[in-house]
């Protein structure tokens, strides 16, 4: 296959290193808003520097999006229109109502898009949905989602970032739907601005928590925040009526037992979400390709992604104004 990469930031670098790497790719052509980074990247894994409109008129089998989120909608109309299978990295836009046209036109054009939530393919998640779903947890009453980051991202991102809600907690969010095959129903957020100035500045928040209710009544507890000097923890707990398990605890999870006799705290905690989700990374890529070959179903199209993000508009409206939402009132449902 013949795959055009849009964006060579971060995680495009790492989508390129892997794309290269895939034995069902051909060639690869990598594009960037800067060139130098674009031609950095193509070096780096034997691509092809090439420009963005260059990237869709090349013939290309395929287009992987992971550039800046305000070019992503942009970007996802072009595949559309020219019938190509796009990936793109969440979100699909900065608000709902970008999202929601973007999605139309997906519709409209009869095109393929998955987004990219990667944890579905992490091993930890899918192991939970899977005990949850066979009913090895008995009822589910209380689920506890927590995702920290270990240093705030620079100043410049925070206004186009979405918020904490729509940029970080959104992955939970996705993972509670599809863990637990629950709706949320109603949801009550709030948020800590007591962080970096560039938080207060930007009209964001360096910390938040929300309780979920889903609808069977489970409750949800979602916690993030930028500022986790011990690392990067990204945690499920499910609990249930016969059994309680955990996602993301292990010998490198940034934690640590006070107890006397408890473990010690990790060696080597995971630094990043690159490091940490790395294998999940690279089994969404593989799936999205044999999805572009027509080789397997999306296992993450735009509809789903669509759901997490209006939990987190819900969340973002419930902390301006102080009050319980109901996801009834957040359009695109």
């Amino acid at each position: 296959m013949r795959i055009g990469l849009v964006g060579t930031g971060r995680i495009g670098t790492f989508h390129a290193v892997a794309l290269s790497r895939h034995p069902a790719v051909e060639s690869l052509l990598v594009a960037d808003a800067d060139p130098a980074r674009a031609a950095a990247a193509a070096a780096r894994t034997g691509g092809r520097a090439v420009t963005v409109d260059e990237v869709f008129a090349g013939g290309v089998d395929a287009v992987v999006i992971a550039s800046a989120t305000a070019a992503h909608a942009g970007l996802i109309g072009r595949a559309a229109r020219a019938g190509l299978p796009a990936f793109c990295e969440k979100p699909v836009a900065l608000d709902l109502p970008g999202t929601l046209a973007a999605l139309a036109e997906v519709e409209a054009a009869g095109s393929v898009l998955q987004l990219g939530f990667m944890r579905r393919f992490d091993a930890g998640y899918r192991a939970a949905r899977e005990a949850v779903r066979e009913g090895r947890l008995g009822r589910l009453h209380t689920v506890r989602a927590v995702t920290s980051d270990p240093a705030p991202p620079p100043a410049a991102y925070l206004p186009l970032s979405g918020g904490l809600f729509r940029d970080c907690l959104i992955h939970d969010f996705d993972m509670v739907r599809w863990v637990t095959g629950r709706e949320v129903t109603e949801v009550y957020a709030t948020g800590s601005d007591a962080g970096p100035a560039a938080f207060r500045e930007a009209g964001d928040v360096s910390t938040a928590a929300a309780l979920l209710t889903l609808d069977d009544r489970t409750l949800v507890t979602a916690t993030a925040t930028r500022c986790n000097g011990a690392g990067y923890d990204v945690r499920m707990e499910l609990a249930g009526d016969l059994d309680q398990i955990a996602v993301g605890l292990d010998d490198r999870t940034p934690l640590t037992s006070v107890e006397p006799g408890g473990p010690d705290a990790p060696l080597k905690a995971w630094p990043g979400f690159l490091e940490r989700f790395a294998p999940a990374y690279e089994a969404e890529l593989d799936a999205f390709l044999r999805l572009a070959a027509g080789r397997a179903t999306n296992p993450c199209d735009a509809r789903e992604a669509l759901a997490a993000l209006r939990i987190a508009e819900a969340c973002e409206r419930s902390r301006r104004e102080r009050r319980p939402v109901a996801l009834a009132e957040i359009p695109g449902g």
